[in-house]
């Protein structure tokens, strides 16, 4: 037996309404908020189709990066160390991870204690001492949040071409280090 769609009940029942019983209206994304910011850029840094497009990452992530979003500086440092949709540069790359560092990151802690011990094999004497100095601070700030190295003896070159001396004012610096909280534009 066959049910015929005359009947009013089974066609309200299968056939598309005209209008959306609920109106729902389009949520709005506020691209100022530095978290939707840093997700857009994300979103572009991250994407395995054609979208992915790290020019524009690194416009979302400095965006977020300027309102004091620590994770946005860690990428933004992490691009300019990489050449990654901006040019190749160590002294921006390290300017971020600075920035992140200070609020605590222990990912930027770690490179920015790379990049210092880096800087000490290339720099003139005077300049190697602090440079190291700084390298074991950040290290030791980042191994104390438990970030894991690939790289252990990262520390340990550093501290073997260190004095005494310099291993108590790295210690200093350590125990002397405060989280800034972030600086936010409207503030």
């Amino acid at each position: 037996m066959m049910v015929s769609m005359d009947k009013s009940w089974y066609r309200k029942l299968f056939s598309r309404p005209q209008k959306p019983v609920l109106e729902v209206a389009p949520l709005k994304t506020d691209y100022e908020d530095a978290e939707v910011q840093f997700s857009m850029g994300l979103k572009f840094a991250n994407s395995e189709s054609a979208t992915q497009d790290y020019v524009q990452a690194a416009e979302w992530y400095r965006k977020a990066a300027n309102q004091s979003h620590c994770l946005a500086q860690f990428n933004l440092g992490v691009m300019y160390a990489n050449g990654q949709g901006v040019p190749r540069d160590d002294a921006k790359s390290v300017m971020w991870y600075g920035k992140a560092a200070q609020q605590g990151d222990a990912s930027a802690q770690f490179n920015l204690g790379r990049s210092c011990q880096r800087a000490s094999l290339r720099a003139v004497p005077e300049a190697a001492v602090e440079s190291r100095i700084e390298a074991y601070k950040w290290y030791q700030l980042a191994a104390a949040q438990g970030y894991k190295t690939l790289d252990t003896s990262c520390t340990t070159m550093v501290v073997s071409s260190m004095t005494h001396a310099d291993v108590a004012d790295g210690r200093k610096r350590v125990a002397a280090f405060e989280v800034e909280k972030p600086k936010h534009p409207q503030d």
